[in-house]
């Protein structure tokens, strides 16, 4: 994986120290709290400094699983239509609705951000 820039440019630097003077602290304090929070939630972290790349991934990867599910579905329509039992089936089909429509708003939300725009 390619690593970032750890230099900033000017434009992050005004954002940066902007941030710092709203919040009404140094720079240094600003950065060192910002750090401290980062490091409380890598889960968050990593999703915020995500390249669209890795983003892109990551939904690829999740089409792949739910056209996977897809099968596993038709496999308990055909068990269903021959008299088996599927006690779970209305849980399992409203949880796979909910992430295919998560899955939808990310790109969603991707393609927003790529325009520049926010996602609607």
């Amino acid at each position: 994986m390619k690593q970032p820039s750890c230099r900033m440019n000017d434009t992050e630097f005004k954002r940066l120290t902007e941030a710092a003077a709203h919040c009404q602290m140094s720079t240094a304090a600003f950065l060192a709290y910002a750090a401290d929070k980062a490091a409380r939630d890598l889960n968050r972290t990593a999703a915020e400094i995500a390249t669209e790349r890795e983003v892109i991934d990551e939904l690829f990867a999740a089409r792949r699983h739910l056209g996977r599910i897809h099968g596993l579905f038709n496999q308990v329509a055909k068990a269903l239509n021959s008299g088996a039992d599927a006690p779970h089936l209305d849980a399992a089909t409203e949880a796979v609705g909910n992430a295919a429509r998560r899955m939808e708003d990310a790109a969603d939300a991707l393609l927003a951000h790529r325009d520049g725009g926010a996602a609607e």
